[in-house]
């Protein structure tokens, strides 16, 4: 190699080792001020620093011989053609959008609620029509019991105590596979 100024070292090292130390200790500065500028972003910027030196090392006998151009031109045009690859990068794929932080979870298939609500409304028609009446205003109109106590004119301790058998009733009827009816 026929650099002005670049010494190897004598210790063993990866080939091209010192040819890169050499290009980043000459270049590396104008190196990253021009890619800050290019891409705004001081980190996007050192990455790209380090991609074009990679390429450098790459082509280090390309570099080497002076009669092909400029070394600091080679790694300016590099370095704005990563930058291009990177923006049309971007531009090709579609933006992803995250999920706002505040956003819930997705929960089970809308078709499990479908099928569990056929399998209890069925088990329902097993029951009696006083703790199938119960139910209903319990659990699928979601009243207190006090409420439905009053929408079905009975007092509130036996809208607790039919609830309550009700539910054993229905455990009964829809078996051990099935799903058990909880509030």
């Amino acid at each position: 190699m026929t650099i002005p100024g670049f010494r190897p070292r004598r210790r063993k090292q990866v080939p091209g080792e010192d040819f890169v130390r050499f290009l980043y200790g000459e270049h590396g500065k104008a190196l990253l001020a021009y890619t800050t500028r290019l891409t705004g972003d001081r980190a996007a910027a050192e990455d790209i620093v380090q991609e074009t030196l990679l390429r450098a090392w790459k082509h280090a006998d390309t570099l080497a011989d002076e009669s092909r151009g400029s070394t600091r031109g080679w790694l300016l045009t590099v370095a704005r053609n990563i930058v291009t690859d990177r923006v049309r990068a971007r531009a090709a794929r579609p933006q992803e959008v995250g999920e706002p932080l505040d956003a819930p979870g997705a929960d089970s298939d809308h078709a499990d609620s479908v099928v569990n609500e056929m399998a209890v409304l069925g088990a329902l028609d097993h029951l009696s029509r006083e703790h199938r009446d119960v139910l209903v205003e319990v659990y699928y109109r979601g009243r207190s019991v006090a409420e439905a106590a009053q929408a079905l004119g009975i007092p509130a301790g036996t809208v607790k105590s039919r609830t309550y058998h009700a539910l054993r009733a229905l455990r009964g009827v829809m078996g051990p596979g099935e799903r058990e009816v909880t509030r």
